[in-house]
């Protein structure tokens, strides 16, 4: 076999190889659909029904009878998309001066901050149930946005990428342009850390939006409840309707896909052209 059509199998085979791999990370969802679609008796048939039923109105109703889907969903939307805009504020400032700056203690308190990144949230549960309780907040939006609206994680992913991104010499043309520090975060920075940025935003997002726990600790309040939490309302205590649960999951993640798609193109356009320039 020469080197051509060597060069053609292995071609051949990594494509089948990636589309199989497609199709295993896709399948879950199409199961998902087809759950939703069927009755609970349908879910637990051996073997499984693999086409999509005709129950999924029937079951999209169930869960608006059952919770306050659409309540639940504005409230989650507003936390997700405040939470996220603020995190990439404050993250790619905290980045930007880490990476291009130099200040007193910079390399000890990033240390600290990479200490911060390896603990576990579940261990600041109860200290951040007491700080919102002393200051009000228990039971309102802000205990779910402002202990969120900065993180260890973010910081260091964009540190890291303008370290790379973000050229000094730029920087000090800008300097001798008459720039502030926060002209040259938003005219220099902030264009070349877009690549990072809509990768963290997705990353934000979804954390934001599939947050259980918190909520569930600190929101007391059922006219103000998330919808994670309102879709654990779904299970019964001694009977389950698996297809109204696997409805309401269905109608949760849909705007989750929305969001990586419109994220993650901006996220490789951006790469790409950055890949051209360079």
């Amino acid at each position: 076999m020469n080197a051509v059509a060597a060069r053609r199998v292995w071609s051949v085979v990594t494509h089948v190889l990636l589309l199989l791999g497609v199709a295993v990370s896709i399948f879950p969802f199409y199961w998902m659909f087809v759950m939703a679609s069927r009755t609970t008796q349908d879910i637990f048939k051996f073997p499984p029904e693999l086409l999509p039923g005709t129950h999924l109105l029937e079951n999209f109703g169930k869960v608006f009878d059952s919770v306050n889907l659409l309540g639940s969903t504005a409230n989650t939307i507003f936390v997700a998309v405040v939470t996220t805009v603020l995190v990439l504020f404050f993250d790619s400032i905290a980045a930007f001066a880490f990476a291009k700056f130099e200040f007193p203690a910079k390399n000890v308190l990033f240390v600290v901050l990479l200490v911060t990144f390896m603990i576990p949230s579940q261990l600041s549960t109860v200290p951040s149930f007491v700080i919102m309780a002393n200051f009000g907040w228990v039971g309102s939006f802000q205990a779910l946005i402002v202990p969120g609206a900065v993180n260890a994680f973010g910081i260091f992913l964009l540190r890291q990428y303008a370290q790379g991104a973000v050229s000094s010499e730029l920087l000090d043309a800008a300097r001798i342009d008459g720039c502030n520090f926060w002209r040259q975060y938003w005219h220099v920075a902030v264009p070349l850390l877009r690549p990072a940025l809509a990768f963290l935003g997705i990353f934000t997002f979804i954390n934001a939006w599939n947050d259980y726990f918190w909520p569930l600790v600190v929101l007391i309040d059922p006219g103000r409840q998330t919808l994670q939490v309102a879709l654990s309302q779904l299970n019964g205590l001694y009977n389950t309707d698996y297809s109204m649960v696997m409805a309401g999951t269905l109608l949760a993640v849909i705007p989750l896909i929305i969001v990586f798609f419109l994220g993650a193109r901006q996220f490789l356009a951006d790469l790409a052209a950055g890949a051209v320039k360079q």
